[in-house]
């Protein structure tokens, strides 16, 4: 298993030094989870796959713009991941439009709903950085990584019980931010 530092790294040398050997490691590691990921959000197995590969590309063309002090890898990728799967959702809503529109049909999704959709995003990510540094790793490695408890247990060379009790009472802390910050927005 391959630390998340090691994925920073590996995409600091594609940066510098466009290293293949590097870029292999982080598209063997992510391109299945990327695929994944996208099959859940609804996305056919060959839209998936096109769009994995295609962030890969990103991280390879975008590797000097990663900033391991905002972002760790896993996040930055699955970003990219998410807004082309976007992208691609709005090309294609675009041609659907433009091929049969008819002003009765539903409206399109509401500027404000984008806005709170990005709010939301960024509350969420603020209230990561309000956890402590083995909460947020868990939590990370469970829900970025998807690795099991007891693979993180294992990972990190903690028993089972600490990564259960690590996850449960980060993401009782992420609730409370989340719920508090919505209460003072409102």
């Amino acid at each position: 298993m391959t630390a998340p530092e090691d994925f920073n790294a590996c995409i600091a040398r594609i940066a510098a030094d466009q290293d293949r050997d590097a870029f292999a490691t982080l598209f063997s590691h992510y391109a299945p989870r990327v695929k994944a990921l996208l099959m859940r959000s609804g996305s056919p197995p060959s839209t998936a796959e096109e769009l994995a590969q295609e962030t890969l590309l990103s991280v390879w063309r975008k590797a000097h713009l990663f900033d391991p002090s905002r972002a760790s890898a896993a996040a930055w990728i699955f970003t990219i991941a998410r807004n082309l799967r976007i992208d691609g959702l709005r090309r294609a809503d675009r041609a659907v439009y433009a091929e049969d529109f008819a002003p009765d049909d539903e409206d399109p999704p509401q500027p404000d709903a984008i806005v709170n959709g990005l709010q939301e995003a960024k509350r969420v990510r603020a209230a990561i950085r309000t956890l402590n540094p083995d909460q947020a790793q868990a939590i990370e490695m469970a829900f970025f990584h998807e690795q099991t408890h007891t693979q993180i247990s294992q990972a990190l060379g903690v028993p089972l019980g600490t990564v259960k009790a690590r996850i449960r009472f980060g993401m009782m802390k992420l609730r409370a931010f989340i719920e508090r910050d919505a209460g003072g927005a409102a």
